[in-house]
């Protein structure tokens, strides 16, 4: 025998290469020891001839199909194992009709079922030819490779599961992949279902002592539509008994494979009779439960069902499912414990934002902020609105460099100092100056080779302060966006501040800007996210956010819903924040002032037109302690000031009692002794009023002292 180019099998002798005999020299087996050596060769070969019958097998053949060697001799392809099939479709019959036409050999993969297990062989198929050169028949010639099958499957969907499991740090898009993955490669029906401690990102607690273990619906594919298997809805919450399949597999922590045979249905049906109904019904014979599991925590459970594809779940399929849902567990496990850490980074920045309306009237505000979606974690954005002396509201905007807990913790701590700084008064370049010194603290304080790996410096800042009075705002910014102005007439401008650097560059100053606002102006203070994305330039959303808040508006609400809707994406990839503030004068009925000589006698003077004042404005409550404060602090102001000294009394959302006097000299609350004379005053005025200060000028100071207005007088504000 010899075979040509082709892969054709000749017979030697005839017109080829004469036949080898004895004479040669060689020692050539007999038919009879032939045949046993086709027989005793441990892979199968088997012949078929012109007439596609089955001519000849060997004992491996035989066995490879489960039958006995006569029984199959004389039988066609299709005959001998009628599951055979080829990937393209075609089965053996029409492989070997094609050799014996082209007299072309090619390979042949088939799946045979042998003893319930299913064997994956790979066929040689060879024409044999006459002496002529006509094929005869077509020889097969078969290994298994099951083994090799099955690695270059599970490698290839452990490929494809590396690659599109865990895409995101979402739990429901993790175990949407994990159920896709499945289906489209060993499974029919897929099913994730996850305890509540994986959605909310909070500790797993431990299944074993659960008499009943919960679950949500996370998700569920199908190779039918809608998925028809299911009798729980995707996001429905359902339950498992311990003692139940799943629910055994899930305590022991082991993937189980089931057959569903009448039994294990009635075992089914006992606990969970509608699932088992259904299982009935779209005749599901096989399935897998892997619990979900990673770092030790059990998260969930994932059953894989067949009932389209004949053959039952093999040990090597529940090998492959282990480890996709190994890997998309700790895909899970990361998105739970992001979800958590992200949950409490924001619960914390949403702590340190301003959580109610700051008991104010000089401006009308509203807020918006939205954190990243983009896996970075929140940021350090933040806004705020504090009530400062003499009617006057200061509004704040910054923004820390970088995301997570530290940045979080960071802008708590900056808005703090703000709101500290702002209480004293500071004019806005020098409480920027204030925080500026604090960041460079801040970073002398973290330890360079520090875990968050963060710094302070590079934040940014507007502080901006209004006088409803005056109907004047002051505005210094630290390397923050300048803000936007909205006159009454809807023209928009942005208001050009002197350029400050980010907190914690340190050695330059910063430059304030004042700016008169006409009553019923709008300002818009925000953080970079709004007007800087990847999607268009600053200078275009800049252009967009001017046309935008000229836009005629029935409140602040729609204008910053507007603006909003229409600047931030989706799913930002840095945080935003957006104060518009609409301004109000402090009309000549709210606030009177007068000019006072540097003389003891005024004294009496200066309360009787405060006494006078607080009359006509209904507030006859307030005349007593409002003289008492009067006197103490005018007295302060000769005795210790200088000229010029000017009483001014307003009514806000609080009795607002102010002294200006020429003198930078700061005054000091002290104790006096029982003899002393002197120095009750500032004590008597704490102790009357709610809350008192001194903000300096350039020209001197002013001590104010602020009561709550008696009675319903409050309600008539403005």
């Amino acid at each position: 025998m010899s075979m040509d180019e082709s892969g054709r099998v000749r017979p030697s002798g005839g017109g080829g290469e004469p036949t080898p005999t004895a004479a040669d020299g060689l020692c050539l087996p007999s038919e009879r020891v032939r045949c046993e050596i086709l027989e005793q060769l441990p892979v199968p070969v088997a012949y078929f001839g012109r007439d596609q019958l089955l001519a000849m097998a060997n004992r491996a053949a035989a066995d490879s199909v489960g039958r006995p060697e006569a029984s199959i001799v004389g039988l066609r392809p299709g005959e001998v194992e009628p599951g055979l099939f080829l990937e393209g479709g075609e089965g053996l019959a029409e492989a070997i009709a094609r050799v014996l036409r082209t007299g072309v050999g090619e390979p042949y993969e088939t799946h045979l079922m042998v003893a319930g297990s299913e064997h994956i062989w790979q066929a040689a198929m060879s024409p044999v030819c006459d002496a002529a050169g006509e094929v005869q028949g077509v020889s097969v010639v078969t290994l298994d490779t099951t083994e090799q099958f099955w690695a270059r499957r599970r490698l290839a969907v452990l490929n494809k599961a590396s690659m599109r499991i865990g895409s995101t740090l979402d739990v429901g898009r993790t175990a949407e992949e994990l159920a896709q993955l499945a289906v489209e490669d060993f499974a029919d029906f897929v099913t994730v279902d996850l305890l509540s401690e994986a959605l909310t990102g909070d500790e797993a607690r431990s299944v074993a002592h659960r008499d009943s273990i919960d679950f949500h619906r996370v998700a569920q594919k199908s190779v039918l539509d809608g998925c028809p298997e299911s009798v729980v809805p995707l996001g429905g919450i359902h339950a498992y008994d311990r003692d139940s399949m799943v629910g055994r597999a899930l305590i022991e922590g082991q993937p189980a494979r089931i057959t569903l045979d009448d039994d294990a249905l009635r075992l089914w049906a006992t606990g969970e009779p509608t699932r088992s109904r259904s299982m009935r019904e779209h005749r599901i014979h096989s399935v897998m439960v892997v619990p979900l599991q990673a770092r030790g925590v059990t998260l969930g459970t994932t059953l894989f069902c067949r009932h389209r594809t004949p053959g039952a779940f093999g040990a090597a399929d529940l090998q492959l499912a282990a480890e996709l849902v190994s890997r998309a567990a700790v895909c899970v496990d990361n998105a739970r414990r992001y979800t958590r850490e992200r949950a409490t980074a924001l619960a914390l920045q949403r702590s340190l934002l301003p959580r109610r309306a700051a008991r104010q009237k000089a401006v009308e505000v509203t807020a918006r902020y939205l954190p990243n979606t983009d896996g970075a974690g929140i940021g350090g954005d933040w806004f705020d609105v504090i009530p400062l002396s003499g009617a006057r509201v200061a509004l704040v905007v910054g923004d820390v460099v970088g995301h997570g807990l530290h940045a979080t913790a960071t802008m708590g701590r900056l808005r703090t100092a703000v709101r500290t700084l702002a209480d004293v008064d500071l004019a806005p370049e020098e409480l920027l100056t204030q925080l500026d010194a604090l960041v460079l603290t801040l970073d002398r304080e973290q330890p360079a080779d520090s875990a968050e790996g963060a710094t302070v410096a590079g934040a940014t800042c507007l502080y901006a302060v209004y006088d409803p009075a005056a109907g004047c705002c002051t505005m210094a910014r630290a390397g923050h966006p300048e803000p936007m102005l909205v006159r009454p007439d809807g023209t928009v401008e942005q208001l050009r501040l002197p350029s400050g650097p980010p907190l914690g560059v340190g050695g330059l100053a910063f430059e304030a800007a004042e700016f008169e606002l006409p009553e019923g102006s709008r300002l818009a203070l925000y953080t970079d996210g709004l007007v800087e994305t990847a999607e268009r330039d600053i200078d275009t959303s800049l252009a967009e956010l001017r046309e935008l808040l000229g836009r005629p508006v029935l409140s602040l609400e729609e204008a910053c819903d507007t603006v909003m809707d229409a600047l931030v994406p989706e799913q930002p990839n840095d945080d935003v924040a957006l104060l518009l503030a609409r301004t109000r004068r402090l009309d000549a009925g709210h606030y009177a002032s007068w000019d006072l000589a540097a003389d003891p006698a005024v004294v009496a003077t200066a309360r009787e037109r405060a006494a006078a004042q607080l009359t006509a404005w209904g507030l006859d409550d307030a005349v007593f302690t409002t003289e008492l404060v009067v006197s103490e602090l005018v007295t302060n102001a000769i005795r210790y000031g200088g000229d010029p000294i000017r009483l001014r009394l307003i009514r806000d959302t609080a009795l607002i009692c102010e002294v200006f006097d020429g003198s930078s000299t700061a005054p000091h609350l002290r104790r006096a002794r029982i003899f002393d004379e002197g120095g009750r005053g500032l004590l008597l005025v704490a102790s009357l009023t709610e809350r008192w200060g001194t903000r300096y000028t350039g020209t001197g100071k002013t001590i104010w002292a602020e009561q709550p207005l008696p009675g319903t007088a409050e309600a008539d504000l403005l």
